[in-house]
């Protein structure tokens, strides 16, 4: 309160606006898994959520991908004749990928991420490539759960992402701690991979339904299949390319003693050094081997991308994912059927398919909770959970205020301003505010006397949310000749 002892003009300042909620971030992900480094100014950030907004801070905190093993196979045909030396006449250079490419999926999820839209993410590197994804404890900080137990204390995320290749085992353990999670904060999402473990869609769905994950916190979760075949180019070094070299000779020519196969045994360095066009068809062939990933980097850029131009609420589905060729398995409709609704488990499956002229599309924006009337639809489930988190950070500055009328009234005020700009948005159903949402607070409609006494202060919120519109259905018939 001011003196007005002493003579003088005194100036007071009346707060006249009414306070408002900040709508908070919607798609930023965390991906937990194997990097090649992980060091920041000099200092290790192993196990430490690190929040990044491009690939190129990727490439300088973490490093690459793990250098696949690659054979590389020359085959020069000479041909003479005459009795003239040989010289010449073909070569077929061919690059092959190993049988199996390597577990370790954070970098190419992590381009197939910020090239589908995504923009600040954190990564939270468990471990480098000298030992298999390990699923480890919440204790054991350089392994997944203890990744996930290091998210924990980070408000920020709000999608969990695994890129890493994960056994069926080893994604149950961390699937069910993730979700877990998701149900005690309240403010964040995970993106599950479904594991291409045969050529089926329907056999990999009953091993990811029957012996994947349980039946708890589904509400949490959206599951996506098959993997994707990406546009990006396999990483190799130098010492990882083997090359081959051979020579056959067709034609009556005499044998040239001088040709020898340099290539054979030699590295790429040597290669560019001694022969540059060689070298140059070398890189040409490896160019053309492609990875292959699981589809959750993909879908958390479709998510970013989608919050971003039409909001939360809009399903992100029917959306083309870019940077890639095509889905590695190919779905029908009478499979994708038995994916998307499970009658006995619920544990819906997005299927990604490829339809011509449209290129590939997200096709299901269901949770895993897809038999749930209130959380089956994936922006329903991250529509509540963005107003939930607006709505709580907004309101802390109640916290020890009176617990009166006066405070009762800006709390509502403040809600109803928040909810009618998502009703103008789109974000809520209703033609009117009153038909989209209701917020109640006060003595008698929300908290007793005692509730007072005991200092609290309750709020009701109700929210018509928007839901896609999944199966359009169209009624055709004849109509009799009138005239």
């Amino acid at each position: 309160m001011s003196n007005y002892a002493t003579p003088g003009v005194y100036i007071k300042e009346i707060s006249t606006f009414p306070a408002s909620i900040a709508a908070v971030e919607t798609a930023i992900p965390a991906f937990i898994g194997h990097t090649d480094l992980a060091s920041k100014n000099g200092e290790s950030v192993r196990g430490i959520p690190t929040r990044i907004t491009s690939m190129l801070e990727y490439e300088s905190i973490f490093g690459f991908a793990q250098p696949e093993i690659i054979t590389v196979t020359i085959t020069d045909t000479y041909t003479g004749e005459n009795s003239q030396p040989a010289k010449l006449s073909a070569r077929t250079i061919k690059a092959s990928p190993p049988p199996t490419t390597s577990a370790f999926k954070m970098y190419y999820s992590l381009r197939l991420f910020f090239d589908n839209g995504g923009g600040p993410c954190y990564i939270i590197s468990v471990n480098d490539f000298s030992a298999p994804p390990s699923v480890g404890d919440s204790t054991t900080p350089t392994s997944l759960l203890g990744g996930l137990t290091a998210l924990e204390k980070v408000d920020e995320p709000t999608l969990i992402v695994f890129p890493d290749d994960l056994t069926l085992a080893n994604a149950k353990s961390v699937y069910e701690a993730a979700l877990a999670q998701c149900e005690l904060l309240k403010d964040r999402f995970v993106i599950l991979d479904v594991k291409v473990n045969t050529a089926d869609p329907i056999a990999d769905a009953d091993n990811f339904r029957n012996s994947g994950i349980g039946s708890g916190d589904l509400k949490y979760g959206a599951a996506y299949y098959p993997n994707l075949k990406s546009a990006l180019n396999l990483g190799y070094s130098s010492s990882t390319v083997s090359i081959s070299q051979s020579h056959t000779y067709i034609g009556a020519g005499t044998p040239n003693p001088a040709i020898t196969n340099s290539a054979n045994g030699s590295n790429l360095d040597a290669i560019a050094t001694a022969d540059p066009s060689l070298h140059r068809a070398i890189l040409s062939e490896l160019n053309k081997l492609y990875m292959t990933v699981p589809p959750s980097g993909a879908i958390a850029g479709v998510y970013a991308r989608v919050d971003s131009q039409r909001g939360v609420w809009k399903a992100p589905a029917n959306v083309d994912i870019r940077s890639i060729i095509g889905p590695e398995i190919k779905v029908s409709n009478e499979q994708q059927a038995s994916l998307n609704v499970d009658a006995s488990s619920g544990k819906s499956i997005n299927v990604i398919r490829s339809f011509t002229g449209k290129g590939t599309l997200v096709w299901g924006a269901r949770t895993l909770a897809g038999n749930d009337n209130e959380w089956r639809y994936v922006p329903v489930r991250r529509l509540f959970i963005f107003i939930e988190e607006s709505v709580k950070k907004a309101t802390e500055f109640v916290v020890f205020e009176p617990n009166d009328a006066n405070t009762w009234l800006r709390v509502k005020t403040m809600i109803e301003n928040f909810l009618a700009k998502l009703w103008r948005d789109g974000a809520l159903a209703g033609a009117k505010p009153e038909e989209a949402f209701f917020v109640r607070i006060g003595l008698g409609i929300t908290m007793t006397a005692q509730d007072i006494l005991g200092g609290r202060m309750n709020v009701e919120i109700g929210l018509a949310a928007v839901r896609p519109a999944e199966f359009i259905i169209l009624k055709f018939s004849h109509k009799l000749q009138e005239s």
